[in-house]
């Protein structure tokens, strides 16, 4: 009897024991490892991105402003990572399961983004040169490219409650209209790179917000309209009291 007990009992804590592990394995992955990995990355560039600037070699305001293709090329950068860094925030909010699929376009957006401290110190260095400007629109265009993917991923599989079809048909738009104007950049600053860049830093203003323009019009409208009047919800709140 001693013994038919003790083997039930060995039975009872093999089947739990399979039980945890089997929910382990069909527990959905987080994105939250995902996200601060990410974030992890973006943090490096910038780092990375500093350490390649050099004081003037003389003590002069004049010295420092014969640095100005540097100094240009590392503000325009900084603001690009921290744009791209804010966009992406944003994107991962809708994850709800860090896919085999999601985390490879994720990998592929921060390689292209990991491009822009080497394409920043070439153009740097050049002083604006148009090779080096064009190679650094065409990382522009790799990172909206990736950008794009991530938006079909997170965007287009979310439902259609927590979505909806404007806000898609609005960051559709954006992506693939700025990345045109990225191609058309990286071209045109084979001729004019100061042209070439400012068109890169224009593109740039329509991310300043993450979310797609118009949306907070769009969720107000779509609210349903209340009929209580204040006069009546202040009698209310009264007659709580």
């Amino acid at each position: 009897m001693f013994s038919t007990l003790t083997n039930d009992l060995q039975m009872s804590a093999s089947a739990a024991v399979h039980g945890k592990e089997t929910d382990v394995l069909h527990a959905r992955a987080t994105p939250e490892r995902l996200s601060a990995f990410s974030d992890a990355v973006f943090a490096v560039l910038i780092t990375v991105l500093v350490l390649d600037l050099r004081p003037p070699e003389f003590p002069t305001f004049e010295a420092f402003l014969l640095l100005w293709p540097t100094w240009l090329s590392y503000a325009v950068s900084y603001v690009f990572i921290a744009i791209v860094w804010a966009n992406h925030h944003y994107l991962m909010r809708h994850a709800t399961e860090a896919t085999p699929r999601l985390m490879w376009i994720n990998f592929g957006h921060l390689f292209s983004v990991s491009l822009l401290p080497l394409s920043t110190a070439w153009m740097a260095v050049s002083k604006l040169a148009p090779q080096p400007v064009a190679f650094y629109a065409g990382v522009f265009f790799l990172v909206n490219m990736t950008y794009i993917f991530l938006i079909w991923e997170l965007i287009d599989r979310s439902p259609i409650d927590v979505v909806s079809p404007t806000v898609r048909r609005i960051m559709h738009i954006r992506s693939i209209t700025t990345l045109c104007l990225f191609g058309i950049a990286a071209v045109v600053a084979l001729k004019y790179p100061l042209l070439g860049l400012g068109m890169c830093c224009s593109c740039l203003i329509v991310y300043l917000k993450p979310e797609a323009p118009g949306t907070g019009k769009h969720i107000s409208s779509s609210a349903p309209p209340s009929n209580e009047s204040p006069a009546s919800s202040r009698q209310d709140q009264q007659g709580a009291v």
